[in-house]
């Protein structure tokens, strides 16, 4: 990325001449490689500032597509805010929304989802693994559903693009959002899939102003981050499989390792179909809060980190049936990359110590 911040300051934008021409250059590229990862056409990437606004021009610009004022728009309960906010909007503004709910595994059932769809259903919008279970979709089960009707099918793929495999093609997506921070890439910087092969999906703009991105998303393109996600793409797509197997063998001996040291534990979400580094652990007789603030030198969260400052259990555990009081009591454990086996040893003592150290306090 550091020579698009200098040396090839060039505005992807600008045709006319050398500098420009570069800087297009390296969007090209980036634009491949986003392609390549997740099995679609280059003329199928909008690049935008991340998920968030992927979610939200997916979701909000396929609706106001269809020039209706009335419709139904179909998601999930455990999606994250950044699909359910913008759902409440439409709300709003008169759509039917329906949120289905999962069950205690955490997975969506297919014939709940075949039963909400109507001939008045314009877009069902359900993310490929979550982003606090790490439990994992049947994606190509409801795209396959979703392609008998005319809705269209849109995947937020920010937790599982990079770290599974993901195909528009064999899974039947319509429009799908990423972004690169989840696969070591800058923040700020993320795309959209939009289907152009087969049953095109349109899309109206949310920000105008240039035209940029064929007219999708105006804005002078941010080509260093572009050039970093291209580069995330490209090393996922290289080390997907053997990463996905040293993470798996790492989170089940946390897993496995926490269970043997303590008692009072609950597993959130399925570990049938799981994303490779997740794991989402209650913890019976502690108060949640003093167990964040014991464990002062392991990054763990007990929800979204997008809505880590919000008082308030996590929706996704609640949507599982989990109590309040130990969904409170539930941490989300992340492996990763530099992630070591002396490490997670390390959390499994760290944790155990404070766990205990909380229950004997506690009346």
């Amino acid at each position: 990325m550091l020579p698009y911040y200098g040396e090839v300051y060039g505005n992807a934008a600008s045709r006319n001449h050398s500098f420009g021409w570069k800087a297009r250059e390296a969007v090209s590229r980036g634009r491949d490689q986003v392609a390549a990862l997740i099995g679609a056409s280059s003329r199928e990437i909008v690049f935008t500032s991340g998920a968030t606004e992927s979610n939200n021009l997916a979701i909000r610009g396929a609706v106001e597509a269809t020039g209706r004022t009335k419709g139904r728009i179909i998601t999930c309960a455990t999606e994250h805010k950044a699909v359910l906010d913008p759902c409440a909007r439409l709300k709003r503004l008169g759509f039917e929304v329906i949120v289905l709910p999962v069950g205690s595994d955490g997975f969506l059932d297919l014939e709940r989802l075949r039963s909400a769809l109507t001939d008045d259903t314009i877009l069902v919008s359900v993310m490929y693994a979550n982003n606090e279970i790490g439990v994992i979709q049947p994606i190509a089960e409801m795209g396959a559903a979703v392609r008998e009707t005319r809705a269209l099918f849109h995947v937020d793929a920010a937790q599982a693009a990079g770290k599974v495999p993901v195909d528009v093609e064999r899974d039947s997506i319509d429009l799908l959002s990423l972004t690169a921070h989840k696969m070591y890439g800058p923040k700020g910087i993320g795309a959209l899939y939009v289907r152009r092969r087969g049953r095109r999906a349109e899309i109206v703009a949310q920000m105008d102003g240039g035209g940029h991105e064929r007219g999708l998303r105006s804005g002078t393109l941010n080509v260093p981050g572009i050039v970093g996600l291209g580069v995330a793409c490209q090393i996922s797509v290289d080390e997907m499989e053997s990463e996905a197997q040293r993470l798996s063998e790492l989170r089940n001996r946390l897993k496995n390792r926490l269970f043997e040291s303590l008692d009072g534990l609950q597993l959130n979400g399925s570990m049938e179909r799981r994303l490779p580094h997740n794991l989402s652990i209650g913890f019976s007789g502690v108060d949640g809060e003093s167990l964040l603030m014991g464990l002062d030198d392991i990054a763990v969260s007990s929800g979204s980190a997008c809505t880590s400052e919000m008082p308030e259990p996590s929706h996704v555990l609640r949507a599982l049936g989990v109590p309040e009081k130990l969904a409170h009591a539930s941490l989300r454990f992340g492996l990763g990359r530099q992630t070591t086996e002396e490490e997670v040893d390390y959390a499994v003592e760290k944790v155990a110590s404070v766990v205990t150290r909380l229950r004997q306090m506690s009346p």
